[in-house]
């Protein structure tokens, strides 16, 4: 004979489930609704001040606009509020893709991502915000620490960014130069001005939730100090990651100071020894992050890392002011695009 308490909390735990699904997906047609209604009313305003050349009857459309609705349906019609649906139907003004995005991210997101200018670092933000399930509030810290410009992709020519966003977009694959920043912000790891490599390695595991959110969602911890024997010698991998996107290793060796060309060797070995024994056969093969204080460009480009599958890339424990940082990455962005075309135009 079954027993009623039994009976009840398998019950009780399917119920639970169908309420929790039926309050989410309420609460996603909801959100989807109010979206659509931020966005008309956005439209119906640009179509309306669209035909004056004079900014300050804007303006006053807006301001009584809003002071009306506040009369009629109370607070969240505010000028400001206004401004925002205008906005998002100005930089959104496609429908048919507005309507696309209302279904995958909240008005929050949205109204944020109106906010950026230039069309493919909106995309960028767009495409990983949906790929990796990004909070409003993670979209927001992600711009403040300038992720597009410290992601490699932002170096590559505009045809090559729109490449690669569309491969996300449309099949959900990401690319490495998507994956992978330079610099990475350390800041949360709380190190002194004076530490050791294991220091950084201890801080990193202890804050590996932080670590991880500044690297990706899709990067998983495998191993800390893995060791492999060849020859008869231990070696010993700092750190190891799986990128569940690419479907491959990452091995992540960490160094203070520049970086120096004899780590290229000691990568390509970790590298090597684990395409040999440890990658599956439906993994892709395995990538190096050197994780320096300070790099030479010069060195780097010599070195041809790229060919063997190996990235370095700086990292910075205390964050420099954002206008200084901000300034530094689009000399380097710039320095990289002028490179590339220079290649090309050599070819």
């Amino acid at each position: 004979m079954k027993d009623p308490k039994n009976i009840t909390h398998i019950l009780l735990s399917d119920i639970a489930g169908l309420i929790i699904e039926a309050r989410q997906k309420t609460a996603m047609l909801i959100n989807s609704e109010l979206s659509l209604l931020y966005w008309s009313i956005g439209k119906r305003i640009r179509t309306e001040i669209l035909g004056s050349e004079r900014a300050e009857y804007g303006e006053q459309v807006i301001k009584q606009l809003s002071e009306r609705l506040t009369m009629e349906y109370g607070k969240g019609w505010s000028d400001r509020q206004l401004r925002h649906c205008l906005r998002t139907a100005e930089t959104f003004a496609d429908e048919e893709i507005f309507s696309a995005l209302r279904r995958q991210l909240t008005w929050t997101h949205i109204k944020t991502l109106s906010y950026i200018d230039d069309e493919l670092k909106r995309g960028f933000y767009t495409e990983l915000c949906i790929h990796e399930h990004w909070s409003s509030r993670q979209l927001s810290d992600r711009l403040n620490s300038l992720l597009y410009e410290r992601t490699a992709i932002s170096k590559k020519p505009d045809e090559t960014v729109a490449g690669d966003l569309g491969v996300l977009h449309n099949t959900g694959n990401i690319t490495a130069d998507l994956s992978f920043r330079d610099p990475y912000i350390l800041d949360f790891l709380g190190l002194s001005d004076k530490y050791s490599e294991r220091d950084l390695e201890n801080a990193i595991l202890t804050e590996l939730q932080h670590f991880i959110m500044e690297f990706g969602q899709d990067f998983a911890f495998m191993a800390r100090q893995k060791r492999i024997t060849i020859d008869n010698r231990d070696y010993y991998l700092d750190l190891l990651f799986y990128h569940r996107s690419l479907k491959c290793m990452v091995v992540i060796d960490l160094k203070l100071g520049e970086f120096q060309a004899g780590y290229k060797g000691q990568m390509e070995l970790y590298l090597r020894y684990l395409e040999k024994y440890e990658q599956k056969d439906n993994e892709n093969s395995p990538i190096g992050l050197i994780l320096c204080s300070g790099k030479n460009e010069e060195h780097i480009e010599l070195l041809q890392l790229h060919q063997s599958n190996i990235r370095v890339a700086e990292y910075i424990t205390s964050l420099p002011p954002k206008d200084m940082l901000l300034k530094k990455l689009h000399q380097s962005i710039e320095y990289a695009k002028n490179k590339m075309h220079y290649e090309e135009d050599n070819e």
